[in-house]
């Protein structure tokens, strides 16, 4: 027979699976003798039958009330008794950390009879109504479904009524008006009166848990950081304690390191007479948690040896909830903190320096996508700004965007492709899709570990929080800081390393490599066994590239060469030549510019392959569209300008002679090489011409020339031949021997059946992995990605965008093919892969299974592939 629920003492730190990581951290925090609230836990195991059934799983309830007796009597407490009542709090916790994003009930077992019957247990009339009545608050809220803010406006009207600004200034007297206006609002709102079985509101929280796991904003979260759907919650049941109970009380949330810059010390806050949720929820400012040694001196060198024992037991940093009632400390739950990018390497390296952790481990905490939020640009420090307020600097990076106010407004937005910048007075979880629209958040309430800053940390994007200057009109739609006043639609920057906010837009410059960064990727460079390279067509991108830790050019795409506004012209005179003797004239002038361009590009990667990947594209790319040419035409014929008339009608011909119903499949690659082979023996004499200077001054170029879109090897035959004939001109002429490879790109699925054959031609193969999925699924990218795909992932028709993530089914498949069969033939032979998928951490991880030699990506994604790379060789 299935168990449900589990006591604290029974599980432990290892069974997230089933108690979540929230149960699985109270579990093990109980079993090493923490100060821990006793209580229980209802396993995933039952939110996933009662999400596939409707309703509780048989025996649930039975188990719930005997694990509650038991509780009952370790407390000496009983729920809902009015002379010694047992209030509990009902939390979520999913296996996979999602702060913010499920439900929680706090003060339950409340009502009338059990609030009188605290008051004088606690001989304290005042706090007990205040729990009363943010019980009524969270329950009408949460379990009920009424909008917050109508219990925030009855708040509100009290206190204005008794002259008050602060909740803990509200007398007795005053919070028994705000518990009858509330409960006559939830029976107003609902039709009935609010619960006060303790046993009926306990079975309502555990069932709005439950229902919270598939709530949207927890959907949103799961689809963004791709949590499976089948995991469900665990519901923990806890014995509260109160923070709430005078200024010798209190609450806080801490992380044994900064999560922001990972450096070591406590960093966090609290909030003296009050409950968890004002400092998570941001509803006040808290104070620094460093100042609790100033109040409570005792208590805090408590909280700081409990902070130790936990990091070294858990061997990383913690983020901690606690509570202190009348100067006990409590321990609500301890789980991995939630870090910004630099953080997690920091402590990573830091962390092995202690000796708490080795290299290998450190390589595999990382995860390569939050680490490219280090290779994001920053604010150019020169640059002149406007600030006009400053916040708490809750999650670095920085962001220009236009104000928005609201979350629809800002996935609206942001969605259409407009940089917004969320504007609140505090975030709550129905945000979340805002946030994730946003280039950034900035908040005028809440602290450092408020929803906001603890979202936005996890998503990499920056936040500026309790930033008090701001006064934030959310009808109007503007906010006013000192005599500044900004509306919805007007730019404003935040950076979230200092909290500044600064009128318009301000300039960014390039990320840089830190000291930890460096020894991190210098360890996964002794781990990995794949190579990395990059994808660059000039010779700043070759730099920058090799600055990041390329060890060669992948990738070198020279059909971008021929866009500048000096080369397009003759480009398109080229193009347009009728007879090769004028083709030729037309490339004679191309060819001193190639020659540069490799030139640059190959002294920028001196003593490091450079695969220099020949013409792709289509030669109609190259020129205008045929409606603006009419265009010009029917305007030049208006002004009888004979000249322009001949030119345009010349033209025109040509872009209708080019024109091709599916481009992609058409005239390109290696068949406009073969058609037109003067064309890739000018890019050929290029290469050859810049790699004799070099050699000449001293370098070391290692060239590699890759012909695309062989399908057959007798196309890349007929290439060789050509390219010979002007490398043994070129060596003659310069009397310089000069070594290079051919290649081939394999991005067609005929050429990875073929492979085996193709191999005999080529020196080298390259996976073009956005044609080869391309041609495989029979999906044209741009017209998937705009129509179909969407709809393909969200109906998991497929797992991931191919275009994204690599098909190991089907154009993995191929891969292994080719990389089988061409071996076979020529067993030195090297295989890379240049597509994007080169710098995708999970596509890396099977060319590092199928045996590839190296990836190829872009330079600012390098990193991540050296990372990813090591990872795939430690299996993880």
């Amino acid at each position: 027979m299935t168990r449900w629920v589990f006591a604290f003492e029974e599980g432990s730190g290892s069974d997230r699976a089933r108690l979540g990581g929230k149960g699985a951290g109270l579990a093990e925090m109980s079993r090493i003798g923490l100060p821990v609230p006793p209580g229980f836990t209802i396993t995933t195991e039952a939110c996933i039958a009662y999400q596939a059934a409707g309703t509780f799983p048989e025996g649930l309830m039975d188990e719930v009330y005997a694990h509650l007796a038991r509780l009952e009597s370790k407390t000496g407490k009983r729920l809902g008794d009015p002379e010694n009542p047992l209030l509990v709090s009902v939390r979520s916790g999913a296996p996979i950390s999602m702060p913010g994003m499920m439900d929680t009930v706090l003060n339950l077992g409340l009502n009338a009879e059990t609030a009188e019957g605290l008051a004088r247990v606690t001989a304290d009339r005042r706090f007990a109504l205040d729990s009363y009545r943010r019980f009524i608050q969270m329950f009408g809220n949460v379990v009920m479904h009424l909008d917050l803010g109508r219990f925030e406006a009855v708040l509100e009207a009290v206190k204005a009524a008794h002259g008050v600004h602060e909740d803990q200034a509200l007398t007795p007297a005053a919070l028994e008006q705000v518990i009858a206006r509330y409960l006559a609002l939830v029976e107003e709102a609902t039709g009935k009166p609010f619960p006060t079985d303790p046993r009926v509101q306990l079975e309502m929280a555990i069932r709005a848990v439950f229902d919270s796991w598939n709530n949207p904003r927890a959907q949103v979260y799961r689809r963004v950081n791709r949590i499976p759907d089948t995991l469900g919650t665990a519901v923990n049941v806890q014995t509260m304690v109160f923070g709430n109970m005078g200024e010798t009380s209190g609450t806080g949330v801490l992380f044994t390191r900064n999560p922001n810059t990972g450096e070591p010390g406590l960093y966090g806050e609290f909030l003296t007479n009050a409950q968890g949720e004002d400092v998570v929820a941001g509803i006040r400012t808290p104070r620094p948690i460093a100042e609790l040694a100033e109040v409570l001196p005792d208590t805090y060198r408590q909280l700081v040896e409990v902070a130790g024992l936990l990091e070294r037991h858990y061997r990383d940093m913690q983020d901690i909830e606690f509570t202190v009632e009348r100067t006990k400390l409590y321990v609500l739950q301890t789980r991995t903190g939630k870090r910004t990018a630099r953080a997690a390497v920091k402590i990573a390296v830091d962390l092995v320096r202690e000796g708490i952790l080795t290299k290998e481990e450190a390589i595999r905490r990382q995860d390569p996508e939050q680490v490219r939020q280090l290779l994001y640009r920053q604010l150019d420090p020169t640059a002149p700004v406007r600030e006009i307020a400053r916040g708490l600097p809750a999650s670095p990076g920085a962001a220009s965007g236009q104000v928005v106010f609201d979350a629809d407004e800002a996935e609206r937005l942001g969605n259409a492709g407009t940089a917004v910048i969320l504007v609140r007075p505090e975030t709550t979880p129905d945000d979340i899709h805002g946030i994730i629209a946003a280039r950034g958040v900035l908040t005028s309430r809440g602290g450092m570990t408020s929803h906001a800053a603890i979202v936005a940390r996890g998503m990499g994007k920056p936040a500026v929080t309790g930033t008090d200057a701001i006064r934030i009109d959310l009808e109007a739609g503007r906010f006013t800081a000192g005599d500044v006043t900004v509306a919805a639609g007007e730019t404003i920057t935040i950076d979230g390393a200092t909290g500044r906010v600064i009128l318009g837009e301000v300039p960014t410059v390039d990320p840089t490599l830190f000291e930890e960064f460096e020894t991190l990727l210098d360890w996964a460079d002794d781990i990995r066994k794949l190579g990395v390279e990059a994808n660059a067509d000039t010779p700043e991108d070759a730099e920058r590239a090799r600055a990041f830790g390329a060890e060669g050019i992948g990738l070198c795409r020279t059909e971008h060469m021929f866009m500048g506004q000096d080369r397009l012209p003759v480009m398109q005179e080229m193009i347009l030549a009728e007879t090769l003797p004028d083709r030729e004239r037309a490339l004679e002038r191309l060819l001193p510019m190639q020659e540069q361009d490799f030139y640059g590009i190959l002294k920028a990667m001196d003593g490091l392959p450079v695969t220099i990947r020949l013409l792709d594209p289509p030669l109609h790319e190259f020129l205008p569209d045929l409606e603006e040419v009419e265009h010009d035409l029917d305007a030049a014929r208006a002004r009888a300008d004979e000249a322009a008339v001949a030119r345009l009608e010349a033209l025109a011909r040509r872009v209708r002679a080019l024109y091709e119903f599916n481009p992609m499949l058409g005239f390109r690659g290696v068949r406009l090489g073969l058609v037109y082979p003067e064309v890739y023996a000018m890019q050929a004499r290029a290469i050859f011409q810049a790699q004799s200077r070099l050699l000449a001054e001293g370098f070391d170029p290692h060239v590699e020339i890759m012909i695309p879109l062989v399908g057959q090897v007798t196309e890349l035959e007929r290439m060789a031949e050509v390219i010979r004939a002007v490398h043994a001109e070129v060596e003659e002429h310069t009397g310089r021997k000069l070594p290079y490879k051919l290649g081939t790109m394999i991005e067609v699925p005929r050429a990875a059946l073929t492979a085996g054959r193709i191999a005999a031609a080529a020196e080298f193969f390259s996976f073009g992995t956005n044609d080869l999925t391309q041609t495989t699924f029979g999906f044209s990218r741009d017209d998937a990605e705009a129509k179909f795909l969407p709809v393909y992932l969200a109906e998991k028709i497929l797992p991931e965008n191919p275009f994204i993530v690599l098909d190991r089914e089907g154009v993995g498949r191929l891969i292994r093919i080719a990389v089988e069969e061409g071996r076979k033939t020529r067993p030195e032979l090297r295989v890379g892969i240049c597509g994007e998928h080169g710098g995708d951490p999970a596509s890396i991880a099977f060319c590092h299974e199928v045996g590839l030699d190296y990836v190829s990506c872009s330079p600012y994604r390098v990193p991540i592939a050296r990372l990813a790379a090591a990872q795939a060789a430690l299996g993880g």
